[in-house]
């Protein structure tokens, strides 16, 4: 009964590990192919500043080296959102081999677990053994 619970709770992890690995999977790709259309908005860098509310608990020059350094950094984020439906293939490839490396480890706990129940029981089963205990006791 212990095996099957323990094997129980492998699967379980294995299939809440396939699930987020597929969740993972599909949010990324969506996001990755739809980076081009952000591209496209690259002006949407030039418009970020710092909020109303926490404008005044911000320093001055705070806000300035923030705005001097969205603007040095825009030309590589441009660079990045082009290149980004580019990698949505690469993505699934990462994706796969993270997950079963993961599964790979998740059945490696699952056979570890099962030879400790096993190793635990012969333990337990060896102790309360009649004919072993009158054998050392003389």
């Amino acid at each position: 009964m212990v095996h099957a619970l323990s094997w129980f709770v492998v699967f379980s992890l294995l299939a809440l590990w396939s699930l987020a690995a597929w969740a993972f999977h599909t949010i990324t790709a969506w996001s990755v192919s739809n980076a081009g259309l952000l591209a496209g908005a690259s002006g949407a860098v030039d418009g970020l500043r710092v909020p109303d509310w926490l404008a005044p608990w911000i320093p001055p020059e705070l806000a300035l080296a923030l705005a001097s350094t969205l603007s040095a950094l825009k030309p590589a984020v441009e660079a990045v959102l082009d290149q980004a439906p580019a990698l949505a293939g690469g993505l699934s490839v990462a994706v796969w081999v993270v997950w079963g490396l993961g599964s790979v480890l998740l059945i490696a706990l699952g056979l570890v677990l099962s030879g400790l129940i096993t190793v635990l029981r012969r333990r337990g089963s060896r102790a309360t053994d009649p004919s072993i205990v009158t054998a050392t006791s003389r």
